[in-house]
Parts: C-alpha cells; structure tokens; sequence
C-alpha cells in the first residue's frame, strides 16, 4: 500500500511538514511561542520542567526533547533555551546533530540578551527553514515507513467490543505491510501483561513485558498508592468498566494479534518494527507525547466517552464506538464505528474504515484535531514510577 510523504534526509519519512521551536525549559516557553507565532507552518511546545531534574528525570526531559527534533514530520528545529538549565541546550544541540542531518539551530536568551534579541534572531532563522522547508514536495513510499501511536482516553464499554479490536484489526494490517505500530499506558496493561507475554518474539521481549507491569505494581505498593483511585476513572466506571482488568483487555486490543517485537523506554526510539510497548504513562497527553518522541507520525485515538485531544507535530485521528458520543461530539470525533455494536457491521468491516482514514490522513487530510490547531503536548516528568527498563 502506497502513500505520499516527505522525505528527510536520514531517509524517513514525515506525514507534515513542520518547523519546531523548541523550548529546552520551562522559562523559554514563551519565547519560543512568540518565535513561532510569527513563521507559518512552525510550532512550539510547552516545556513543563527542563530544569531542576536529577536522575531518570532528566533522562527522560532530554530523550524526549531529542526524539521530538528527530521526528519526522519534523523538517527542522530551533531549541530556544534559557542557558543555565539542566537539559544543556547547547549539548542537544550536539547530540541532534550527531543523529540526523536535519537542520538545528540553537539559541539561549541568556546569550542573546534578552528576550527580543532571541524573537528576532529565531524569527530570522525559522523564516529562512520555512523558505527551505516549502521546496520539498510530498513522494510515492510505501506503508512500511509509519509508526502508529495507538491510544484510548475516555473509555466506556464500547471501546473493548468495537473501537479497540477494530483498531487492533488496522494495526494487524499496518504491520502485515511492514509498518510499526506503539502500544503503550503501561498502567492499563495491569491484569493483561501474560497474555501480552504469550505473544513476544522472544524470551527477552516476554521478560521486559512482565518487568514494566511487575515493577509499576511494586512502586505503587511501595508508595503507598492504590491504582484503582485513578483507573478505572470515574467517567471509565460511569461508562460500563468495572476493573482495571477488563479495561486493559480491550485496550490490550488496539494491539491487534501481532508478535510483540521490542518493549522500550518512555520517548524512545524502537530498533524493531512490528508491535513495539512503550512504557509510557495512562495519562492521554503524556503518552502520546511519548510515542511522538519515539517517532510515530501519526497516532489513532479510541475512545467511548469522547476527548478533544490534538498534538502539535502529529495528526491524532479519534474513533469512538460509541454512537451517542459521535453524535455528541461530532465537532472532535474523526469516525463513528458504533456500527460494530448493533451488528451491522463487521470488525473487519470497521478496520478496513479505519485504515482508509488512515492512509487518507497521512495523504495530507486534515483530522478535526489539526482543523482546530489543537496542540496537547505534555512530556512526563515523575522520575517516581515510570520508565523502569
């Protein structure tokens, strides 16, 4: 299966074409949004921390923060940073450099003195990629060159019995043609990881399976915190799910019957490709920042009670099974599959759907997340719990 995207030049493929500005820490926020206000096709993030970060905090901040430069739909990136903070602007710079020939500038207010020196010089330096940036046009390549994002929020009992298998159906396919796809929210695998560990391509990918859920449990135990006061959430149980257990076999579903290839760490690149966990966060936002940071360029969203959610760098389709909530919510939902559930269609059915919308979205159309320009981005920070590989 064919579609049309940019090539860059580390030989990846991006599904937009995208300026990011860059903000190494939280102080740098603003700066770096005045700086892409004023560039057409560029975008900025908001940093939560980047600075005051130890241990696994850091690691991830910076992981994340290169993974996000490297993504694909990215064209090229500008880090505007403080100049005194943790994540060491200057060093990413080094280190981007070092893993792709994309174009990377690097600016610091300290540096330039001040806040409008650093709008004018990033205004300057943004202006210039956009020129470079619109003379590269869109190719034929094959299906092979995504990575999916897969993720729930918001489920209700429609998700398991439709949305979730009929992703899981697409994402069969994706693979089949030798795409990639993520499956992550670890918190949600709880319950289900020996029959995720059944699947594994070998003793190492079943032993990181049941290491990420064993190790979240027993940090959770360790702190003192019962899971289920967070999950199910209160919308999930007002919604028809009644345990942890039976919401992570329908998420587990989004997955497909796939082997599982690799497990890697929160914002991480896979080496493999086929079905991939990330140990990412249940948090909607943080997750998919994760699986964006991994460099999946586009993320399909299921969810049964319905979310407005959107990504800056990637387009993120939402399905609901739900046919009350399409109706609701018709303004944020991409496809209504509801179908499944009176009958009248088929998983298959609803996959092969869900694959069209897909490929026509990596063609270029717009979700009705990108139609609002919604831009939810959150990099996870609790050095506490997560990223135990």
């Amino acid at each position: 299966m064919k579609i049309n995207a940019y090539k860059r030049p580390d030989g990846k493929y991006g599904i937009r074409n995208k300026i990011l500005i860059l903000p190494t820490v939280g102080c740098a926020n603003e700066t770096a949004r005045l700086i892409a206000e004023q560039v057409k096709d560029a975008v900025s993030i908001v940093n939560p921390k980047g600075c005051g970060q130890i241990g696994k905090g850091i690691e991830i901040m910076r992981r994340t923060l290169i993974g996000l430069s490297l993504n694909p739909n990215i064209y090229g990136t500008i880090l505007v940073g403080l100049g005194c903070e943790t994540t060491k602007p200057y060093d990413l710079f080094e280190e981007i450099k070092k893993k792709s020939s994309k174009p990377i500038e690097v600016l610091t207010i300290q540096d330039e003195g001040g806040t409008l020196n650093t709008i004018q010089k990033g205004v300057k330096l943004a202006r210039k990629m956009a020129e470079e940036m619109s003379m590269v046009k869109r190719e034929e390549t094959d299906l092979s060159n995504i990575i999916l994002a897969t993720n729930c929020g918001g489920s209700d009992a429609t998700s398991g019995l439709s949305a979730n298998p009929s992703l899981g159906y697409c994402s069969d396919i994706l693979i089949k043609e030798g795409g990639t796809v993520f499956l992550g929210e670890t918190t949600e695998l709880i319950g289900t990881e020996h029959i995720l560990a059944k699947r594994a391509k070998n003793e190492k990918v079943k032993n990181d399976i049941l290491k990420i859920v064993k190790d979240l449990e027993k940090e959770f135990i360790r702190l003192g915190i019962d899971v289920r006061g967070a999950n199910p959430t209160p919308g999930n149980i007002k919604g028809g799910l009644s345990t942890l257990e039976e919401k992570a076999l329908g998420g587990i579903s989004k997955g497909g019957t796939s082997s599982v290839n690799e497990v890697v760490r929160y914002g991480e690149a896979p080496e493999e490709k086929g079905l991939i966990i990330m140990d990412t966060p249940g948090y909607d936002i943080e997750s998919v920042t994760g699986m964006v940071s991994g460099g999946a360029q586009i993320c399909i969203f299921t969810t049964g009670r319905g979310t407005p959610i959107g990504n800056p760098i990637i387009p993120v389709i939402k399905i609901t099974g739900n046919k009350q909530t399409y109706e609701k919510m018709i303004d944020n939902m991409d496809l209504d599959i509801s179908d499944v559930v009176y009958g009248r269609q088929s998983i298959k059915e609803c996959g092969e759907m869900i694959l069209k919308e897909l490929i026509d979205v990596c063609n270029g159309k717009y979700t009705k997340a990108e139609s609002y320009g919604f831009a939810d981005l959150c990099i996870y920070r609790n050095q506490e719990i997560w990223c135990t590989l």
